[in-house]
């Protein structure tokens, strides 16, 4: 392998890793609000800094890590380290011969802020294959303004649109949710 072709390998690998981070902003602002519009659509730019990148294309991962920050308009998505696994497409090939992303885990006082809606959690992991992304961690929250449901493992289902709150030993699911200013004037 030619040096040149190690680096073109690289580059195409970290555009790879842009597309990913792009993905995940779609997964979790289509779990946020249904009805919120599709943010691979928008035109704003992807921004994602960090102390440091690393990419194993033998091992098929890109890392960010070191305060790491994805911002795409209003969304953030912060943590300590951002990790993004491929594998080798099976069968038919993309338009550009990628590899398909497996799955990306958000790691480290997760907070992802969408608007009004805030999820923060020790680990995110989102997987392809099946359209799930798991929120874990003793702490894991997600909140609308001021309602709120938190437990030890929030599961969102992307496919069917289902939410799955679990408890752990010493602490049991919470919800908190406050009628608006709608349900007050309809039921006086």
């Amino acid at each position: 392998m030619r040096p040149c072709d190690h680096i073109s390998g690289q580059i195409a690998f970290i555009r790879r890793i842009l597309l990913v981070c792009a993905i995940f902003f779609i997964v979790t602002s289509a779990h946020a609000q249904p009805a919120m519009p599709d943010i691979a659509s928008r035109k704003e730019k992807i921004h994602i800094s960090a102390k440091n990148l690393m990419v194993d294309g033998e091992g098929k991962y890109g890392e960010f890590s070191g305060n790491v920050r994805v911002t795409q308009g209003s969304t953030v998505i912060t943590s300590d380290r951002l990790r993004i696994l491929y594998k080798a497409r099976q069968g038919k090939k993309t338009a550009s011969g990628e590899d398909t992303i497996e799955k990306i885990i958000a790691e480290g006082r997760v907070r992802i802020t969408l608007d009004d809606k805030v999820a923060e959690t020790d680990q995110a992991v989102y997987t392809t294959a099946d359209q799930i992304l798991v929120l874990s961690g003793a702490n894991s929250k997600v909140s609308m303004g001021n309602n709120s449901i938190s437990g030890n493992q929030i599961t969102l289902y992307r496919a069917d649109g289902r939410i799955k709150v679990e408890s752990s030993s010493d602490k049991p699911v919470e919800a908190v949710f406050y009628p608006d200013d709608s349900d007050k004037k309809e039921s006086e």
